[in-house]
């Protein structure tokens, strides 16, 4: 009886915990499921949410060159980037298509110099001024340098596809086709921007830093700068086909009046041509007076290895234009963002000097950015990265006071300014040092401010001295003194917007000794 009795509890024992076994996997499994069903329907939320913010460390306005390039070179670092650009169409521009050997070297330390293969991109070594039927060669400084290194020219558009297809290769770096309309202010602080899709939604992005990066057009710039634009001419644009330089492989410049006739190679079989038309008001090209005043006034000082082609280009009416405009950098330090490109600062685009200022601010923030591993602490980034707007001035300034000061000494205004285009068009004959000084600063090799002025300097007595050599005369000696006393007219007013401190004096400016915050 006691053994029955204990089989019957023992088998009573065994059967509850059989129940609470079967009870607990019970449980155990609807919870899994709630847990399945509740990460399921966050996910469905967080992909149908108008806020898309999620692990994003950059947010990046604008994917033309300088907004395509960082999103790979911080991409490749590791960050999580969201490109939010206006239209992912291959753009198609006149300016933007010479790429400065300075350029190319940060092409290749950025890790995109095949960006500018299978585009038909063209190799360029120099450059010749031609004024009067008479040229000088003005060729690059490259001896020191590997033979792959030199200019490139390119049709804009195709370069920039290369650099949008490089950076979407990358897994942590999305690139979405939409418009920025504001950014997202809180507490004086970025978080973010608001933006319309394509189809028309509105949304929502937040991240650490929003980099606006939209291009000469911004419509954002002003809550990040102080934007003092100026238009000194516009640029009417033409391709010539089938056509041959006079010197293969070089820019053109040619001297002309009132200002300046660019042309260089974009492919194999196209020349871009450039004519500036000084002011803000241009001939209209839809009732045909463009047409006439580049046969009447233009065609003449073209030179006539090319006046055909230039006549053939006009006859074929795909005539555009689009107005130079050029910007200071002056920046207004805004914690979690940061403004770039030509958004951030322009110059005159006589020189092709843009990307090479672009491509060299990317590096310049790539290496600020390389110790941080965290970027929520906005205030401290944001005190950090001041030191950005002195690192980048020796290519900056030097690249942009020259565009500035060679626009203004080629496009005169009266006989003393004439003869300062002369003096400079001699002195750039002289070859040597006076000539390839001018082209390394041009080109971005030789970032040095100083050496523009002492060369402009010279350029200023050169022509002086021409005017008194071999016999002065009043008027020689009057014109001299014009030249001499307007020449301080032309370079310092540059000098002075981009910074003497900083140009001349950078390491007395307190933010280039900041260290990085503390993560």
């Amino acid at each position: 009886m006691v053994v029955v009795e204990q089989y019957f509890l023992g088998t009573l024992f065994a059967f509850v915990l059989l129940l609470c076994g079967l009870q607990y996997n019970i449980r155990k499994k609807k919870a899994k499921e709630l847990k399945a069903f509740q990460i399921h329907t966050q996910s469905y939320q967080s992909s149908h949410s108008p806020d898309t913010s999620a692990g994003i460390d950059v947010i990046i306005v604008g994917a033309g060159v300088a907004g395509a390039a960082l999103a790979h070179t911080l991409g490749k670092e590791g960050r999580r980037v969201q490109v939010i650009e206006r239209d992912l169409t291959e753009p198609d521009r006149i300016v933007g298509e010479l790429l400065q050997p300075g350029g190319y070297l940060k092409l290749i330390e950025l890790g995109l110099e095949d960006c500018v293969e299978e585009i038909d991109a063209q190799r360029v070594v120099g450059y010749a001024l031609i004024k009067d039927g008479k040229n000088t060669r003005l060729p690059y400084p490259l001896e020191k340098f590997h033979s792959d290194v030199a200019g490139r020219s390119f049709h804009n558009g195709r370069f920039i596809q290369r650099l949008r297809e490089k950076a979407a290769t990358l897994p942590n770096v999305q690139l979405e086709q939409g418009t920025v309309t504001s950014l997202l202010e809180e507490n004086g602080t970025i978080k973010g921007v608001h933006y319309k899709t394509k189809d028309g939604q509105e949304r929502r992005a937040y991240a650490p830093l929003t980099i606006v990066c939209d291009g000469c057009f911004s419509n954002l710039r002003r809550s990040l700068c102080n934007p003092k634009v100026d238009v000194p001419s516009c640029f009417v644009g033409l391709i010539l086909e089938n056509c041959e330089l006079p010197f293969a492989n070089h820019g053109h410049v040619i001297l002309a009046d009132p200002s300046p006739i660019l042309f260089y190679p974009i492919s194999s079989t196209e020349v871009r041509c450039l004519v500036d038309v000084p002011g803000q008001k241009i001939p209209s090209i839809g009732n045909g007076e463009m047409a006439d005043y580049l046969k009447t006034r233009v065609a003449p000082q073209v030179p006539p290895k090319l006046r055909a082609a230039f006549i053939s280009a006009i006859d074929k009416g795909n005539i555009r234009s689009m107005p130079n405009r050029s910007m200071p950098a002056d920046p207004r330090p805004t914690p979690g963002a940061l403004l770039m490109g030509d958004a951030f600062n322009m110059r005159h685009p006589l020189t092709g000097g843009g990307m090479t200022v672009a491509l060299s601010d990317i590096v310049v923030l790539r290496d600020l950015l390389r110790p941080l591993h965290d970027l929520n602490d906005a205030a401290s980034l944001s005190k950090y990265l001041e030191s950005f707007y002195t690192l980048r001035k020796p290519v900056a300034s030097t690249i942009n006071t020259l565009a500035g000061t060679l626009y203004k000494v080629f496009s005169p205004s009266d006989q003393a300014g004439k003869e300062m285009r002369q003096a400079c068009f001699d002195y750039l004959s002289l070859g040597g040092i006076f000539s390839s000084g001018p082209v390394a600063l041009l080109s971005g090799l030789n970032p040095r401010p100083m050496s523009i002025v002492l060369h402009f300097l010279a350029v200023a007595i050169y022509g002086v001295g021409c005017q008194l050599v071999p016999f002065p005369s009043f008027k020689r000696i009057w014109i001299g003194a014009r030249l001499i006393s307007g020449a301080p007219g032309i370079i310092f007013p540059i000098i002075r917007a981009e910074g003497v401190r900083q140009m001349f004096f950078p390491a007395t400016v307190p933010a280039v000794y900041r260290a990085p915050p503390v993560n």
